[in-house]
């Protein structure tokens, strides 16, 4: 058996479906967004089953990307946990039929709360649909499973729908890394977005002054393992010599390059960033102006260290 051609085939039968989503979805995305924007209190999320494990990925990225959220189990709402709900909370139901009978039994009691309900759902003449505030479609033409069966293609779609809501509050928000890291302190991200150029800094620096030989300069790029040299002169920084600037002026110049100073390979007024910016800033700019060195100076424009990166 070819598992490959299945693998393909599966992809491509979602390919199409999340393509189909994305012909569907109306003005009823718009206010949905619209209304979790306004919304003083939770975007709260229950389904049963692949549901309620997409609703608890759902309440992951809302809540990791500046919308406050949690996951209500509907069965375990009517043993107490109701009254983690208050009447300013959106409420977001998962059911692909819209007939689940846990997440129904919940309507009645959201209703007096006051709670709004957004329902996906496949089945816009369904029970859930028919009490909810707004309905976003998650119907899918046939499951990929060979016995349309297993919830695989609506899983998908109701998913992606989910990172659609996510992503599009994000830019109504302009969540930033930064705001990012704020959640993710523990994570490798949330460090190096919360870290600041003095932190990563090296401070043991490759130094020469504008007479130095080329030999001279060679040997300080090779003891400090970063490829550079700062030039200075009477601590004020002159300029910078990379690895770079040495291959073209052996290029453009040959064997006479042999015989120039340190003033004469360097770069002039290099790129510099303050040692209080965030290392993600810093990081940015390099890639920006395509350099993997970055002198960091104080707020006396001192030097006082040098961060490297590489792509």
């Amino acid at each position: 058996m070819n598992y490959l051609n299945i693998a393909q085939q599966t992809l491509q039968v979602e390919e199409l479906a999340l393509a189909r989503l994305s012909r569907h979805l109306d003005n009823q995305f718009n206010e949905v967004v619209e209304l979790i924007l306004r919304c003083e209190g939770r975007l709260v999320i229950g389904g049963i089953g692949k549901s309620g494990l997409i609703g608890k990925k759902m309440v992951a990225t809302f809540a990791s990307t500046g919308t406050p959220s949690f996951f209500l189990h509907p069965t375990e709402a009517f043993h107490g946990d109701l009254g983690m709900l208050k009447p300013i909370d959106i409420v977001m139901l998962i059911s692909y039929s819209g007939e689940t009978d846990d997440v129904n039994k919940l309507i009645p009691s959201l209703k007096n709360f006051g709670n709004k309900i957004i329902a996906l759902t496949a089945n816009p003449h369904s029970t859930l649909a028919h009490h909810a505030d707004y309905i976003l479609d998650i119907s899918v033409e046939r499951e990929v499973c060979p016995n349309n069966l297993a919830p695989t293609t609506s899983a998908l779609v109701t998913l992606a729908l989910g990172d659609a809501l996510a992503v599009s509050l994000i830019t109504a928000r302009d969540f930033q890394p930064e705001d990012f890291a704020k959640f993710h302190p523990g994570g490798s991200l949330g460090r190096r977005l919360l870290s600041r150029v003095k932190d990563q800094m090296q401070t043991k620096l490759p130094i020469v002054n504008l007479a130095a030989s080329f030999a001279d300069c060679l040997t300080v790029m090779n003891k400090g393992r970063m490829g550079v040299a700062l030039v200075m002169d009477k601590q004020q920084l002159k300029g910078i010599i990379t690895d770079g600037d040495i291959r073209r002026a052996l290029a453009a110049n040959g064997a006479e390059t042999f015989n120039r100073t340190a003033e004469e390979l360097m770069t002039a007024s290099p790129k510099t960033i303050n040692q209080n910016e965030f290392l993600s800033k810093a990081e940015a700019f390099m890639k920006e102006h395509k350099i993997h060195s970055l002198i960091v100076v104080n707020e006396q424009n001192q030097v006082v260290g040098l961060v490297e990166f590489s792509s």
